[in-house]
């Protein structure tokens, strides 16, 4: 049994996640969120809902003990939450972290996407998500950071990648196209560990986000 801690449990791709996770007879599930009433458990044999939040270190560290995959799928203080995360996760022995985020981590993202994203995110957000993104390079954990493009509703599961060190492609990715990264990777770990991948639907890159 694969035991999956799912950080930021009720965000648009964690829940597709969830959901295909469901027909995977060997995984159990603990999904961690803030509102836990927000979140009804589908079964009870193969998952649990926890309400806490990752910058309350002493609650993270609580359920980190006995997982063997984390994945964060999370907004707000990034810095904070992936140094929380780290330590827990060095701690209890958890080697391998599935983090998503968005593109433009290492200035990798061509114009006018690249202004695009910085003004609609902020600069201080940016800039705060690139720390966090030091602090998981940094580690020693099998990490794999997805830096996704802007995220849409379609259900169309259609993407390509970019590694570290590339020109970042597309601008415009389904919510549906990570989640079914998200689900590779876990089926997967080895040929994804230590990795930051960008993802993006192809032959968007002449087409900008509806405006914020």
């Amino acid at each position: 049994m694969k035991n999956i801690l799912i950080l930021g449990a009720n965000g648009r791709v964690a829940r597709i996640v969830r959901d295909k996770m469901q027909t995977k007879n060997d995984v159990h599930l603990t999904l961690f969120l803030r509102n836990a009433s927000r979140i009804k458990v589908i079964n009870n044999e193969r998952e649990q809902v926890i309400e806490g939040d990752v910058n309350d270190s002493e609650r993270l560290d609580s359920v980190m003990k006995g997982q063997d995959v984390v994945y964060a799928n999370l907004v707000g203080d990034m810095e904070r939450m992936a140094t929380n995360i780290v330590s827990a996760m060095s701690k209890h022995h958890v080697h391998q972290l599935i983090w998503v985020t968005g593109s433009g981590l290492y200035h990798e993202t061509p114009e006018p996407f690249g202004s695009w994203v910085e003004k609609t995110v902020g600069h201080e957000t940016k800039e705060n998500t690139r720390r966090a993104a030091k602090v998981i390079e940094g580690s020693s954990l099998n990490y794999t950071i997805i830096r996704a493009a802007y995220m849409t509703d379609d259900k169309e599961i259609n993407y390509e990648l970019t590694h570290k060190g590339e020109l970042f492609k597309g601008t415009m990715v389904s919510r549906a196209s990570i989640a079914n990264l998200v689900v590779t990777i876990l089926d997967m770990p080895q040929s994804y560990s230590r990795m930051s991948l960008g993802i993006a639907k192809p032959g968007t890159e002449h087409s900008m986000p509806p405006a914020p």
